[in-house]
């Protein structure tokens, strides 16, 4: 068996068991792994309308085939479960070092299920697995989590685990590895607090085989010189990391601020990439097998840390109208003790400061911690309050949407299907908008990257106001993007690598034959098999759509001024090149034809 371990390890949390199962490779074929492998898995198992936070829903943790290979930046891997943040499905990808270890272990995929009556954790050493108490983990942030577990079972075993936001069932909370790296977003962290698990340890020592290793290091040696000689992961996100992004969307205003009141942040400068290599960086840091490198370690004061990235800076930074690069780290630090997702976080924090400036939340619910736009002690106080939901950090922690909701003024919730958006604002960059718009998983820019054709011109330029084309543009991204998650590799080598690429990569692996075309199929089925799960879960096509403020309310200033999201122009096209009806619904005979 070539790229994947074969094995799944599904554990019960209500009898304790631990059973290791057959990977199902018709499955795999047809879905790859990670993402669409796991989300198939799910979909036969798990009722669309079961209650995320009880412990009927599962919780999937699922490598790709390209996991632990030396394919470029094969350290990837999945959480998919039901969000208790969207009620739709939950897919969310994390990087470091503990997905390809888990790959080592043996395991393709683990699923949980049930709940434990105590607090514990997962400690797997190969084919050693066993489930122990973790009575003495629980409350203690992730980095103290990591060195106290790393005592028990050994410093080579790689940590995944919650914060105190996860225990505490926060609809934000991620689940974290390797102390700073998180599949953060979709409330996943929480789903994994109710099932009473703490952390996996994990310790592995083989690697998988692979079809054809002398055609792999052929085709591997020429996707690093492609990513090395490519401007975005050849130079920019290797000098500056993600937060290169700074000025360039500024200048376009686009960058959202002050919970997108407009899209020009005066003192951008102050939080960009440039500005924090100058300051504050102390090395750069990369994942298992990347040659990117684009993860910042940064010092400030007498903290040193991972992070922090782009949608940090801009939610911490313009969104909360704070220039101050130095909390904004100390902000992103407390999000990863905490176990929080830094984008959701940050714009619910931005959501309270809009809720301030309102006049509905009132100055004796702050505790002295003002939630003024610009008050850069605010975002470091109300991360933590949110982490343990001390105070008003109870309502933060359940995300904008409800927190607007609690003071009649959802409208203040910057989201879609209730997971808030990130730091591209959709009415300077059209087809972005309809990526959010239709996104899976709610509010997300990974979902479908069109800041690389819109703004960077990768692979060719795009105007970024102009509709036209913008729907097959959205659909062939978020086709290639699932699988790309489902191959267990970095969204980010897709500024280099194309569709064919990837099916360069995987053939020597996996001993199969695919090419360009039947990778966007796979992605295509993938996105419509995610489609028929939230439907079922109660999605309707008026959940496809953006905030009012971006349809109705027009940039005031900057390069994108006067210029209103034209979501509703572009919708219904997308919905007939998806193969849907005209109510987004995806069709008997689409379904057919991707054997779904």
């Amino acid at each position: 068996m070539y790229g994947y371990r074969g094995k799944i390890l599904r554990i019960n949390l209500d009898d304790k068991s631990i059973k290791k199962e057959d990977l199902n490779m018709e499955w795999a074929k047809a879905y790859l792994g990670g993402r669409g492998l796991a989300t198939k898995y799910f979909y036969e198992e798990v009722d669309p309308m079961v209650d995320a936070l009880s412990k009927e829903n599962k919780l999937i943790i699922a490598t790709g085939p390209l996991s632990g290979t030396p394919t470029p930046t094969g350290g990837r891997y999945m959480v998919i479960t039901k969000s208790p943040l969207t009620d739709t499905i939950a897919s969310s990808n994390s990087g470091g070092r503990w997905g390809a270890e888990l790959k080592f272990a043996g395991y393709d995929m683990i699923i949980l299920e049930g709940k434990s009556d105590t607090p514990v954790y997962i400690d797997i050493q190969d084919d050693q697995v066993e489930i122990k108490n973790a009575d003495h983990l629980w409350g203690q942030v992730v980095s103290k989590t990591t060195e106290l577990l790393n005592k028990e079972v050994g410093e080579k075993s790689k940590i995944l685990t919650i914060g105190p936001a996860g225990e505490k069932l926060s609809r934000i909370a991620s689940v974290m590895n390797d102390v700073d790296r998180a599949a953060g977003r979709s409330g996943v962290g929480a789903v994994m607090g109710s099932k009473n698990v703490k952390a996996i340890s994990v310790r592995g020592t083989t690697k998988p085989e692979v079809h054809d290793k002398e055609a792999l290091k052929e085709v591997v040696s020429t996707m690093n010189k492609q990513i090395k000689d490519n401007g975005v992961t050849g130079e920019g996100l290797p000098t500056y990391g993600t937060a290169v992004l700074v000025n360039i969307i500024n200048e376009l205003g686009a960058f959202p601020t002050n919970n997108f009141q407009t899209g020009v942040f005066d003192k951008a400068e102050e939080i960009s990439g440039e500005t924090l290599a100058e300051k504050y960086l102390v090395k750069r840091t990369g994942c298992y097998g990347c040659p990117i490198a684009c993860g910042r370690h940064c010092k400030v004061d007498d903290l040193e840390a991972g992070g922090p990235e782009y949608e940090t800076i801009w939610g911490f930074g313009a969104d909360c109208g704070v220039s101050d690069l130095g909390n904004i780290i100390k902000a992103n630090y407390w999000c990863n003790e905490m176990g929080l997702d830094t984008i959701s976080a940050s714009t619910t924090i931005a959501a309270g400061m809009e809720l301030y400036q309102r006049g509905l939340i009132k100055d004796d619910e702050l505790d002295g911690t003002p939630l003024e736009f610009g008050n850069s002690d605010a975002i470091i106080e109300w991360t933590k309050k949110m982490g343990l939901r001390e105070g008003l950090g109870d309502k933060l922690a359940e995300g904008s949407y409800r927190l607007g909701e609690s003071y009649g003024a959802a409208d203040v919730s910057m989201a879609v299907k209730k997971q808030e958006l990130p730091a591209y604002d959709p009415r300077g960059i059209q087809g972005q908008g309809l990526a959010y718009a239709t996104s899976n998983r709610g509010g997300c820019h990974v979902r479908a990257y069109l800041i690389s054709p819109e703004v960077l011109g990768l692979p060719e330029k795009l105007d970024r106001f102009e509709l036209d084309g913008k729907p097959q543009w959205v659909k062939t991204f978020q086709d290639l993007t699932a699988s790309i998650d489902s191959l267990g590799l970095c969204l980010f080598t897709s500024f280099a690598m194309g569709a064919g690429d990837y099916a360069a990569m995987y053939n020597p692996v996996a001993g199969t034959d695919h090419t360009a075309d039947s990778i966007l199929e796979t992605g295509d089925r993938i996105w419509n098999i995610e489609r028929l799960f939230n439907m079922k879960a109660g999605l309707k096509k008026e959940d496809d759509t953006l905030p009012k403020r971006l349809l109705k309310e027009a940039l005031p200033e900057g390069g994108s001024k006067d210029r209103l999201a034209l979501l509703d122009q572009m919708l219904p096209e997308y919905y007939q090149l998806r193969g849907w009806d005209e109510s987004g619904v995806p069709t008997e005979s689409k379904l057919k034809e991707l054997g779904v």
